[in-house]
């Protein structure tokens, strides 16, 4: 079924970029274009997400550890470069 028919984009392939790790309307747009010509998919796009373990959904909602995880343990997010205030101009 089509979530998105200004660009032609079905549940599926929102799911496909979820899975991938798109957990935010925003993220899906950024990588399909869904929701960003009339916006009339974004509360269906919103709906396919849930509220389902996502990192970033854990900071916002104010988490102090994200779902899965142990309170003590290290959480890593992802991996950046090393960077010290030197390095910022």
């Amino acid at each position: 079924m089509y979530v998105c028919s200004c660009f032609g984009i079905t549940e599926e392939q929102v799911k496909k970029h979820a899975d991938g790790g798109a957990c935010t309307p925003r993220q899906i747009a950024s990588a399909c274009k869904a929701g960003t010509d009339c916006g009339g998919c974004v509360r269906r796009i919103q709906a396919l997400l849930g509220r389902g373990d996502c990192p970033r959904r854990d900071l916002v909602e104010g988490r102090t550890v994200p779902a899965g995880a142990t309170a003590g343990e290290p959480v890593v997010f992802g991996t950046t470069a090393d960077v010290t205030l030197s390095d910022a101009a």
